[in-house]
């Protein structure tokens, strides 16, 4: 798979595809991040779309003209660049695309003074939670409050940080 990686403007739009919802990972912090996999049933999940917010920085990746994923980072008043939506086209999961991007986002935020990124996901998004740890995200927070009063109660919200090589890890 040949990609390319290009910034893109606000008018841009990549459809939410369904993910697959198949468990949870459940953080612990005892002074230590720790977690684990839970596993459920699987259903399937679609975010609603939204546009690109004025002001983002967004990063899509193309094989050809086929758009595969689209990375939006927005500047943020903390040190770390705010990954505020990656997505990857379904039939290009697990090939290298999310990667792909979450390296253009780690050369921007560079670029730009920051050091790191951060990014924000839900706890029964499983595979992207895991995603986020393998690509060297670490667990920084945990919001457990956010969905209270919401037709997804019981949800919380993980915030995971990725340094910048040569800073200093959390």
């Amino acid at each position: 798979m040949s990609i390319r990686i290009e910034r893109v403007d606000a008018s841009f739009s990549l459809a939410n595809q369904p993910f697959e919802i198949r468990g949870r990972l459940a953080v612990t912090f005892d002074g230590a991040w720790h977690w684990r996999e839970e596993l459920t049933g699987r259903t399937e999940m679609t975010f609603p779309e939204e546009p690109i917010p004025e002001g983002s920085l967004a990063l899509a990746a193309f094989e050809g003209e086929q758009c595969l994923g689209l990375a939006v980072l927005r500047d943020d008043f903390f040190r770390y660049m705010y990954l505020h939506d990656l997505k990857v086209n379904r039939d290009c999961r697990g090939k290298g695309v999310g990667r792909r991007l979450i390296e253009a986002a780690v050369a921007a935020a560079k670029e730009r003074g920051y050091r790191g990124i951060r990014t924000i996901c839900q706890d029964n998004n499983l595979d992207a939670c895991l995603f986020y740890l393998a690509c060297g995200f670490v667990i920084g927070g945990l919001d457990t409050m956010g969905y209270r009063g919401t037709p997804q109660e019981g949800k919380k919200d993980i915030r995971f940080y990725l340094d910048l090589p040569g800073e200093e890890q959390i």
